[in-house]
């Protein structure tokens, strides 16, 4: 699979598995800027890297702006959302059992 190969979807994400290994996956989403904004609490940490684009994301009562090129990794049981997003966004994104 190639990285940069991929379509934007008119709405919400596509996620594509790229590795999934002992305590470990890699996932790559491509984001439309038409979604349902979600607050997740995950069990897993999370370390997110914005390839292209842009989103806003919301940490517990904070708001971050990641950018192409920027990292934010996410603790394991922290509240999280997507509050904003630009068309065609790619992330890729790292769990971390």
């Amino acid at each position: 699979m190639n990285l940069f190969d991929y379509s934007i979807p008119e709405k919400n994400e596509n996620f594509d598995l790229l590795l999934e290994h002992d305590k470990l996956s890699i996932v790559r989403i491509v984001s439309s800027d038409n979604f349902e904004s979600t607050e997740y609490v995950q069990d897993a940490d999370e370390w997110v890297l914005v390839i292209e684009g842009e989103a806003t994301i919301r940490l517990e009562k904070e708001e971050k702006v990641v950018q192409k090129g920027e990292s934010l990794l996410i603790p394991a049981k922290t509240a999280h959302q997507v509050t904003k997003m630009k068309k065609g966004t790619v992330w890729l994104v790292i769990h971390i059992f």
